[in-house]
């Protein structure tokens, strides 16, 4: 459950959508709490109206006729039908006898200052809450005014009801709304991101197929498409400069290799010419190895062998890797060890990924120096298939680590190379969709080839 609310809380248009929702839901619930307000607000000071207006009435009774007018009065009031089910009318003498009313015992500790405030009172044998205003009289007596609350509870359970309801219906229109945005704003990136992922697999025709629709989404389709179709248009001319370059060039040199060895051939083992023309030879073998080099990555950057992708297994090319260079690092003076050897399932091309593993085990054989130990192991890591091999030679500056597989460039230019090795490597990585990784071993490099498993 958490893994999809952060799945979900990823996508950008569930963002959007959560915080449009969560917007016009808050407004939704202050114009309720608004309402609700003003509704309670309105009744309380219509109360507290009436109940005033009644005391200053029984006031001028008293005043005028005494007690006995505020009995009578108060008789009249419970008598005439009106209110009568939520009037609190209560006339005491100096004794605490009761003269008129309908309230069964004097409230406690209600204030004789004018004010009104809630208090439980026992009225006609019926237990309830009450907004009273208590009055003392100069005879000693004691006049209570007040107004039963039940109704008014009443009428302010409805009102916070009826908000509730309106503030679920509310938060439901907020889920719901929030993922039909998101499934709206899916529907309309959908089909740019499947078009993506298929030009990314090497589909390099594909396009994204137009909505019909005259809005910002169409206008985005139309711009990706025309993009497509010139980064396409480029791709070709790259390609057709290789293929030309492989027609138009290889063959030529081909060509002066086996005139320049036939030379040789024919020049006299103390003439002067046979040591320039064979210093000739390697520099031609040399521009030859280069070129194919070249054009493998130019190859893999292309993504075209992704067709031949099936499920591959690391740690048997591992095996066959470190089997085959097994003999090199005993003539080096290398301890060569296969471990760990954990089962790891990649999808890809098997030659591609052999041909990576072997570059990184030649390199560590190659600059890691006598006496070594290199390791080529594999694992699955996080549901990750990796191939590393690590050694404890000088190693690398970390500082280096984002410069080594450019073309090129190299760190130790004693050692014979061209600087393409790892450029190769991270060619095939990248269209694996895996990663490339450089470590400290402490001492040594480590490097590591990380691959979705196959399933992912």
């Amino acid at each position: 459950m958490i893994r999809t609310l952060r799945q979900l809380w990823r996508s950008v248009g569930f963002r959007l959508a959560f915080y449009y929702g969560l917007l016009v839901a808050i407004t939704m619930l202050a114009a309720l709490a608004i309402v609700y307000m003003q509704t309670v607000g309105v009744l309380q000071q219509r109360m507290v109206r009436q109940v005033s207006a009644s005391m200053q009435q029984l006031m001028v009774r008293y005043d005028a006729r005494g007690a006995d007018g505020v009995a009578g009065e108060i008789g009249y009031a419970l008598a005439d039908g009106r209110n009568s089910d939520n009037e609190i009318y209560l006339l005491t003498d100096r004794e605490g006898r009761k003269l008129a009313g309908n309230l069964d015992q004097i409230p406690s500790m209600a204030p004789d200052a004018g004010d009104g405030v809630h208090r439980r009172v026992v009225r006609s044998g019926q237990s309830a809450i009450g907004y009273i205003v208590m009055k003392h009289l100069p005879d000693g007596g004691l006049l209570v005014v007040g107004h039963d609350l039940r109704d008014q509870e009443s009428i302010e359970s409805l009102v916070a009801s009826a908000s509730a309801a309106a503030g679920i219906v509310a938060v439901l229109l907020l889920i719901g709304g929030t993922f039909v945005f998101r499934q709206e704003l899916e529907r309309s990136v959908g089909a740019v991101r499947r078009t993506a992922a298929r030009i990314a697999a090497g589909e390099l025709q594909e396009r994204v197929e137009p909505s019909g629709e005259k809005d910002e989404f169409a206008l985005l389709e139309h711009d990706i498409n025309a993009m497509l179709d010139r980064i396409q248009s480029l791709m070709d001319g790259v390609r057709h400069v290789s293929n030309t370059i492989a027609h138009n060039l290889r063959t030529p040199l081909t060509r002066v290799l086996v005139r320049l060895r036939a030379a040789e051939q024919g020049l006299g083992a103390d003439d002067p010419q046979r040591e320039a023309v064979a210093v000739a030879i390697r520099e031609l073998e040399e521009l030859a190895v280069v070129f194919e080099k070249l054009l493998q990555i130019a190859e893999v950057e292309a993504g075209a062998r992704r067709q031949q992708f099936a499920q591959v297994a690391l740690h048997v090319i591992a095996d066959d890797v470190a089997e085959l260079y097994e003999a090199v690092a005993e003539m080096r003076g290398i301890t060569l060890l296969r471990e760990p050897a954990d089962r790891a399932f990649a999808v890809g091309d098997r030659d591609l990924l052999a041909g990576a593993a072997a570059n990184l085990l030649d390199n560590a054989l190659k600059y890691a120096g006598g006496g070594a130990t290199v390791r080529i192991g594999t694992h699955t890591v996080d549901g990750r298939a990796q191939l590393f091999v690590q050694d404890n030679g000088p190693g690398v500056p970390p500082a280096e680590f984002e410069r080594i597989g450019v073309r090129f460039h190299r760190l130790d230019r004693s050692t014979p190379g061209h600087g393409l090795g790892l450029a190769s490597v991270q060619a095939v990585v990248a269209l694996h969709g895996g990663r490339l990784q450089l470590g400290d071993a402490a001492p040594g490099l480590r490097v590591c080839i990380d691959l979705p498993m196959a399933g992912d």
